[in-house]
């Protein structure tokens, strides 16, 4: 595409209200460096417009790797015997947010496999200590629920909800989520925004038969749903999952979909996935930053767990310390040219 023509529709995509999906499959097509540069820059442009020049750190607990589902991509699906289970302690958490809280990060993300292992009631429970001790945001990523169990936590003093949904097309959702729902997880999404969450959803780049009109169609759904935050992960597969012989995703049409996400939504808080970091180290990172993203998410979970929270092999995190994933998250930001923003970070949107 010629650079004047490429300024064009990305002028139009930036501009539309709800930009048109041809415009977007095209730019999700680009191959040549050359493109691909102004892509992003006008991606980063949008960033800085937006979000500003702060990168928001949220430090990650891994507390529970139980999960009811089936997902073809993941290494939690409950078909995977040869996986370790765990589920940490109250107190251990707490730990864990001690340290997040210590570092001056003002977010936690608890994070577990869909199961509710923990129990809803134990949940709302270490929400509520959390909140008395620390000032600090609380972001739950524990997966389907029924509306008073999300109205339980809320009330508890969750501040976020992330959930995300993988793909938007539910045909396309069906192939890869056995014995689940699109349906209750569009219910889901709709019940967290209605209950007051900052509400953040996502999908998976990569997966067999994704066409860029597909990821197109996740970026309009991201647009139509107003969400908070959107993650853009990048599948790995995991030999112990039926996709375990698939290729993996292409880090290049990630970052392309993150810097199109960026441009339309605008204002979403978007994240340097793990994946990418897996797939590209520290410079992918970078490039993340560069292409849109303002959020890294430094893993606090104890060693111990954090090697058995495996979605995918060779997650980026595995042998880092929490000290050593700060470290590297700083670099990271000033390789980018860009500064830790230790503020909570709550919703840009008006």
């Amino acid at each position: 595409m010629k650079l004047d023509k490429l300024n064009a529709v990305l002028t139009r995509v930036y501009e539309s209200d709800m930009p048109d999906v041809n415009d977007l499959e095209a730019l999700l097509e680009l191959k040549n460096s050359e493109e691909l540069a102004v892509l992003f820059d006008f991606a980063d442009n949008v960033r800085q417009k937006f979000a500003g020049e702060g990168v928001f750190l949220r430090g990650l607990v891994e507390f529970s790797n139980f999960c009811r589902n089936s997902c073809l991509y993941c290494g939690l699906n409950k078909y995977n015997k040869g996986l370790e289970r765990y589920c940490m302690s109250h107190s251990e958490i707490l730990s864990c947010v001690g340290n997040i809280a210590d570092c001056g990060i003002k977010t936690v993300v608890l994070q577990s496999g869909e199961d509710n292992r923990f129990g809803i009631e134990a949940l709302a429970s270490l929400v509520k200590d959390i909140k008395c001790r620390y000032d600090i945001a609380i972001t739950l990523s524990v997966g389907e629920a029924d509306r008073k169990d999300y109205q339980l936590l809320k009330e508890a003093g969750a501040d976020r909800f992330l959930l995300k949904i993988e793909t938007s097309q539910e045909q396309f959702y069906d192939r890869f989520h056995p014995e689940m729902s699109f349906e209750n997880r569009i219910r889901c999404l709709s019940d967290l925004k209605k209950l007051g969450y900052q509400t953040g959803c996502g999908n998976l780049v990569g997966l067999k038969g994704q066409t860029t009109k597909i990821l197109a169609e996740d970026i309009l759904f991201f647009k139509r749903e107003n969400f908070d935050m959107i993650g853009i992960g990048l599948f790995i597969p995991h030999k112990q999952t039926k996709l375990g012989s698939d290729l993996a995703g292409d880090l290049e049409m990630a970052l392309k979909v993150l810097a199109l996400t960026r441009i339309v939504t605008k204002t979403s808080h978007l994240p340097a996935a793990t994946a990418i970091a897996t797939k590209g180290g520290e410079d992918a990172v970078v490039r993340a930053l560069k292409a849109g993203a303002n959020v890294i998410m430094p893993n606090f979970t104890p060693a111990k767990y954090k090697e058995l929270y495996e979605i995918y092999p060779g997650k980026k995190c595995i042998k880092e310390s929490w000290q050593k994933s700060l470290e590297l998250a700083q670099e990271c930001v000033n390789s980018a040219g860009r500064y830790i923003d230790y503020s909570r970070g709550d919703s840009l949107k008006k």
